[in-house]
C-alpha cells in the first residue's frame, strides 16, 4: 500500500505537467493567429464606428415643472368662501394638471397634432400603430423625478433629431398639459356657482312661496275673527292695561283666537291692505342676504392671466451635446466583442487544425 503513494503522487504531478503545457500550447497558437483576432476586432470595430459616425445624433430636451404657489390659485377661489364654496388647494389644482400631464388623451392628441406632421409623406403613411408604439417608447415621456427630495416634481423628456424641435417640443407638451387645466379648473369653477345659483334661486322660491302661503293664510284668520267681532258688535280694540299679562296672551290677541277683540275696525284695514299686496319680498328677512349672494355670483369671473395651475421649474434648453449615439462606449464595446470573436475563431482554427494532425 505504502508503494503506491509515491506513483499516485508521480501521476497528479505528470498531469498538471501536462495542463501547463496545454496553456502555454493555448496562448501560443492564439498567439500564432494574432492575425486572425485582429481581422475580427477590425472588422467590428469597423462597423461599429460606422453606426456611430453615420446614424444621426438625437438630442435629449427636459421640462421640469412643480405644484403651483397658493398665489397663483388664488383667482379660483375668488368669493368663494362668501357664498359658502370650499375653496381649492394647491394639491386640489396640481393634482389636475398631473392628471391631464400623465393623461392617455394628452399624449394621443399631441402625437396626432404635433409629431405625425412632422415627420416624411413616406413614414406618415406607415401603420399608425408602429408610429405610436415609437413615439410613446422613444420620444416622449413623462416621469417623476428625485421624488424623495422634490416631491410634485415631474420631467417631460423629448428625444429627436432636431435638438431645437426636442426643445420646442418639451415645452408645447407641458403648455397643452396646463392649458387642459386651466380650462377644466374653469369649467369646474362655473359648474360649481351654476350649481350654487340654482340652490340660491331654489331657497328664494321656496321663501316667496311660504311667504305667499303665510299672507293667505293669514287673511284667512283675519276674516274669520271679522266676523266674529262684527257678530258680537266689537268695532274698537278692547284690549286694557294690564289685561295681557303674558306674552302668550298677546299672541293670542294679535293671530290666535282672540283676535277678533283688536276690533273689527283694525282687521278690515289690516285685511284690506293683505289682499291688495302684490310682492311678499319686503316682508322676508332670509331674502336680500340670498339675493346679495345671488348678485355676487354673478359678477364673479376668473381672469386667466391671474391664475397658474403649475410651476415651471425649469423650461427646455435647445440641447448642444447628442445622447445618442453613444460613440465612446459603441467603440470600446465593438473592440471587445470583436476580439472575443477573434479569439474565439482562433481557438475553433486551433482545434480543426490539431484534429487534421491526429487523422494523418
Amino acid at each position: 500500500m505504502d508503494e503506491g503513494k509515491p506513483v499516485d503522487y508521480q501521476q497528479r504531478n505528470r498531469a498538471c505537467d501536462s495542463d501547463e503545457i496545454d496553456l502555454l500550447e493555448l496562448f501560443q497558437n492564439l498567439w500564432q493567429q494574432k492575425g486572425l483576432i485582429l481581422i475580427f476586432t477590425v472588422l467590428a470595430l469597423t462597423s461599429a464606428a460606422a453606426f456611430a459616425f453615420l446614424s444621426p445624433p438625437e438630442y435629449e430636451a427636459k421640462a421640469g415643472v412643480l405644484p403651483p404657489q397658493l398665489s397663483d390659485i388664488a383667482g379660483y377661489n375668488l368669493g368663494r368662501g362668501e357664498v359658502k364654496l370650499s375653496q381649492f388647494s394647491v394639491s386640489d389644482v396640481y393634482a389636475v394638471f398631473k392628471s391631464h400631464l400623465l393623461s392617455e388623451s394628452l399624449k394621443r392628441s399631441f402625437f396626432r397634432d404635433v409629431y405625425i406632421p412632422s415627420l416624411a409623406e413616406d413614414k406618415r403613411s406607415g401603420a399608425q400603430d408602429k408610429l405610436w408604439m415609437e413615439f410613446n417608447d422613444k420620444v416622449l415621456t413623462v416621469k417623476a423625478s428625485d421624488v424623495k427630495n422634490r416631491s410634485g416634481f415631474y420631467e417631460v423628456i423629448i428625444l429627436n433629431e432636431s435638438s431645437e424641435l426636442a426643445a420646442k417640443w418639451a415645452n408645447r407638451y407641458v403648455a397643452m398639459a396646463a392649458e387642459r387645466t386651466e380650462r377644466g379648473m374653469q369649467e369646474n369653477v362655473l359648474t360649481e356657482i351654476a350649481a350654487r345659483v340654482k340652490v340660491l334661486e331654489g331657497q328664494i322660491d321656496a321663501l316667496r312661496t311660504t311667504a305667499k302661503k303665510r299672507r293667505e293664510d293669514r287673511i284667512v284668520r283675519l276674516r274669520e275673527a271679522l266676523v266674529v267681532g262684527e257678530a258680537v258688535g266689537m268695532d274698537a280694540p278692547q284690549v286694557v292695561a294690564g289685561k295681557i299679562s303674558s306674552d302668550g296672551d298677546l299672541a293670542q290677541f294679535i293671530d290666535g283666537n282672540l283676535m277678533y277683540m283688536r276690533g273689527a275696525k283694525a282687521i278690515r284695514a289690516e285685511l284690506s291692505v293683505l289682499e291688495k299686496r302684490e310682492n311678499d319680498d319686503p316682508f322676508i328677512s332670509e331674502l336680500r342676504g340670498l339675493e346679495n349672494q345671488l348678485s355676487f355670483l354673478s359678477l364673479l369671473r376668473i381672469d386667466p392671466e391671474n391664475t397658474s395651475v403649475v410651476t415651471l421649474d425649469g423650461s427646455a434648453e435647445v440641447p448642444e451635446t447628442p445622447v445618442k449615439p453613444r460613440k465612446v462606449i459603441i467603440l470600446a464595446s465593438s473592440v471587445i466583442v470583436g476580439g472575443m470573436l477573434g479569439v474565439c475563431a482562433a481557438l475553433i482554427s486551433s482545434m480543426v487544425k490539431r484534429r487534421k494532425v491526429q487523422v494523418d
